[in-house]
């Protein structure tokens, strides 16, 4: 049931709304460091993967794998890191991100690195504008 879904105040702020998919919400992390997807499961009190009933695992897994080929089409990386860590905020969401050899952080992970850079908000709207069109299509 969707009815108690809320979002983690912390993904809230740190990612902006993209639309959203059959059973999670897409979101784009608000660094423009790197090309960074959000999904949420709009479950409540889901925290892992295992809290998820069978339909819904099958469905995240679907649409963990039309972001990871949304996130090939927008920027083209070396490599897509899909992770469902949960240590900060507990709400499960999975991240899917671009890595390149040439970004700052390659081969370490993108957490805990420096300070996120806020795209300016022209670029934003163009990478959710985007970032839909390629949801839409897939």
């Amino acid at each position: 049931m969707t009815d108690d879904f809320a979002l983690d105040p912390r993904l809230a702020a740190d990612s902006v709304p993209v639309g959203d998919l059959a059973l999670s919400s897409v979101h784009l992390m608000d660094d423009a460091r790197f090309p960074w997807l959000i999904l949420v499961p709009r479950r409540a009190c889901a925290s892992e993967l295992t809290d998820l009933d069978a339909v819904d695992a099958t469905a995240l897994m679907e649409e963990i794998r039309i972001a990871v080929r949304v996130m090939l089409a927008l920027a083209k990386p070396d490599k897509v890191n899909v992770g469902a860590l949960g240590n900060v905020v507990p709400q499960l969401h999975v991240h899917v991100v671009g890595r390149f050899l040439s970004d700052p952080v390659w081969p370490g992970p993108v957490w805990g690195y420096g300070a996120r850079t806020p795209y300016p908000a022209h670029a934003r709207a163009q990478m959710i504008e985007r970032i839909g069109a390629l949801f839409a299509a897939a």
